[in-house]
């Protein structure tokens, strides 16, 4: 039975990658900010919830008082806005967030994990082209990239993986949260709103997370134990 780890476990993505080990018969552990959310993703399984502020090192390092076969970095942050409009404080909670935790994180595993371990970052296809009004966010995501494919080096002789997946837009809350925006900004309808939001996809559509779930699943599967240092985009051909 592997140990797998999944930050941001509460809700969206980071549920569904949870529920799936689980389903899979890995003893998975998450950990994020909310309790309440967390006992939701564990439902009736025997899921580990753990309290974490992935920004802060104490947390973080709470989290592994054993190692981890697999460890999924999933916890993530967005702020909107152009650059002359972006607080200090804006732009300093994302990447605390989305690159600082995961480099907390990975160092973290790395203390304990063996031989045939795997580091997975959920990034996004922002890790790989920018975006109007998401620099902070496309920074940190370019940043997570920069770091997995470093790392995945690093690594490599020790048997162990670092690779990312990068989805487009996936039907999360998230994402409702993106198409909410986009009709108040622009004063549309909201199917029109979602429309524009998945405009970059040849496909014309969100992409479900059972989609990314897949790409994870691979990813820490025997099958990708060539595959590291690896971007491996879920996002309809936009990539």
């Amino acid at each position: 039975m592997r140990r797998v780890l999944v930050t941001g476990g509460g809700s969206g993505i980071g549920r569904a990658i949870a529920q799936s080990f689980a389903q899979a018969g890995d003893h998975v552990t998450i950990a994020a900010r909310r309790m309440d959310a967390l006992e939701e993703t564990k439902g009736d399984t025997d899921m580990t919830c753990l309290p974490l502020d992935v920004s802060d090192e104490a947390s973080v390092k709470s989290l592994f008082d054993q190692p981890y076969d697999v460890v999924i970095a999933n916890a993530g942050a967005g702020a909107s806005g152009k650059v002359k409009d972006l607080s200090l404080a804006d732009w300093n909670t994302v990447m605390a967030v989305n690159l600082t935790g995961v480099f907390l994180t990975f160092r973290e595993a790395l203390q304990q994990m063996q031989p045939g371990g795997r580091l997975i970052a959920v990034a996004s296809t922002a890790s790989l082209q920018g975006g109007s009004n998401i620099s902070a966010y496309s920074a940190s995501k370019h940043g997570v990239l920069g770091l997995v494919r470093s790392l995945a080096i690093e690594v490599a002789k020790g048997g162990v993986t670092c690779n990312a997946v990068c989805p487009g837009f996936v039907d999360t809350p998230m994402a409702d949260a993106a198409v909410e925006g986009v009709v108040a900004k622009f004063g549309v309808p909201r199917d029109k709103a979602a429309a524009m939001i998945v405009g970059g996809n040849p496909m014309k559509r969100m992409i479900n997370v059972e989609e990314v779930v897949a790409a994870v699943s691979f990813l820490a599967s025997a099958g990708a134990s060539s595959v590291n240092g690896h971007a491996l985009a879920v996002s309809g051909g936009e990539i």
